[in-house]
């Protein structure tokens, strides 16, 4: 990973200090009611690089917004492999309903599903994601995403959003759709490569885009190479490699309550504690 300090969008704020153990978070604010105009707001798990550790990321998150910072959440899928959806063991009811849900043919609300944790819904992916780039640009509708984005939070505090490793239209939309967008990078040349793409792609899309926080995931202190990755960005947060987290898969549960005493829980916990505060800011 280069190790010269880049420049770019972050939350304004959002220090190292922010994300130290102890700290209690901010009170959780009422969910929001459906048909309420203050919409929740949505956050964009994303890389253009897979094997990151983003969809733990994105469910984790969710699990810890719902359960610590008690707000009604919405986990939606929409990478194809569907692995936010397998770790909580929830599949989609039927095949191809995605693109019907992009197409107008089937309200989204309607697929969402229960986890069996309280406070956490999850609208699964299928296979016909696979398809949405090419559907979006037929149809013709930049901003359909952000759309059904925002008729979803009109019922959820916060939804976080699962995304494709992909550089197209569905990931255009994402940004157009996010309030934030996450961006996990663990310390690789290659990783720091594909960073430096979503930065473009972001702060491409105009002033208005969304503030980007990069994650260093599956950090691992025992190695030199991350070891310099951590020196070179004291104030990104991080979430240690751990055992732990790889068996979130094998028992269909996040790490939180997996193994709520790990290192890897409390940085989830830390995580979306800063960003949930910065999140109450906004206008």
């Amino acid at each position: 990973m280069n190790t010269k300090k880049s420049k770019l969008p972050r939350i304004a704020g959002l220090s190292a200090k922010a994300f130290a153990k102890g700290q209690d978070p901010a009170p959780a604010p009422e969910a929001v009611a459906p048909g309420d105009p203050d919409r929740g707001a949505v956050i964009a798990v994303y890389s253009v690089k897979g094997g990151v550790g983003k969809t733990t990321l994105a469910a984790n998150l969710a699990w810890v917004s719902a359960t610590t910072g008690g707000h009604s959440t919405l986990l939606w899928d929409l990478d194809a492999a569907g692995g936010s959806g397998f770790l909580f063991g929830v599949e989609p009811s039927e095949r191809r309903l995605a693109e019907e849900v992009f197409s107008r043919d089937r309200p989204a609300a309607s697929l969402i599903r229960p986890t069996g944790w309280e406070r956490l819904d999850l609208l699964p992916a299928d296979e016909s994601i696979r398809t949405l780039d090419a559907q979006l640009l037929r149809i013709g509708k930049r901003k359909r995403l952000a759309r059904l984005t925002q008729e979803l939070a009109a019922g959820y505090a916060r939804v976080v959003l699962d995304c494709p490793p992909v550089l197209n239209e569905l990931s255009a939309q994402i940004i157009r759709a996010a309030d934030l967008v996450i961006v996990p990078l663990p310390p690789s040349p290659l990783s720091a490569r594909a960073f430096d793409l979503v930065v473009r792609e972001i702060t491409g899309t105009g002033r208005g885009h969304p503030p980007i926080l990069p994650v260093l995931s599956m950090l691992d202190l025992r190695r030199a190479f991350h070891r310099q990755a951590r020196e070179a960005h004291p104030d990104w947060p991080s979430v240690p490699y751990a055992s732990a987290v790889e068996q979130c898969a094998v028992h269909h549960q996040p790490v939180g309550a997996l193994a709520p005493a790990s290192p890897a829980a409390q940085a989830f916990a830390a995580l979306w504690q800063a960003i949930d505060r910065k999140l109450a800011e906004r206008g």
